[in-house]
């Protein structure tokens, strides 16, 4: 383990009720450390709200995973996720646009894990949140492109 790294860890309460530390207060008090990175190896309740607001607040570089069956989906399990804590969608939407960039949609076939779809994060016409297609790949084939989510991705952020 690296010097600079902070693992930490969350447990559930013992058989009295006491001693359990959940998601969202990790994050919250990694947040007191002023990490240059947070990441979060599953994002699957109310700390989604911490995370977002933690990527929004200039703790530059996090990552988290969070389960969805594509990148299109991100969007709505995203706000699934933060009515658990009382985000109210717009607000998710707000909040998600400008805290992400690109979404990794991660498969498992044949037995081997492989990048299937790069998405990209932001908002649609009417203002709710969109994670579109910007490239998509079935493990055997080449990349298929969708030329103007593509366009855009690199315009952001410089060719790949």
């Amino acid at each position: 383990m690296h010097p600079h790294v902070v693992p930490l860890t969350a447990r559930r309460p013992n058989v009295e009720g006491a001693g359990g530390v959940d998601l969202a207060e990790l994050v919250r008090n990694a947040l007191r450390m002023r990490p240059d990175r947070i990441i979060l190896g599953e994002c699957r309740g109310a700390e989604v709200r911490e995370v977002l607001l933690a990527m929004n607040t200039g703790h530059d570089g996090g990552m988290a995973t969070v389960h969805a069956n594509s990148v299109a989906q991100v969007a709505a399990r995203l706000e699934a996720l933060a009515a658990l804590a009382g985000m109210a969608r717009d607000a998710v939407a707000a909040q998600t646009a400008a805290a992400l960039d690109v979404v990794l949609h991660v498969r498992r076939a044949r037995g081997v894990r492989f990048l299937a779809e790069i998405g990209l994060v932001g908002r649609d016409d009417r203002g709710e949140l969109e994670v579109r297609a910007a490239a998509w790949w079935d493990g055997e084939g080449p990349f298929d492109v969708d030329v103007a989510a593509w366009g855009e991705l690199t315009r952001r952020y410089g060719p790949w």
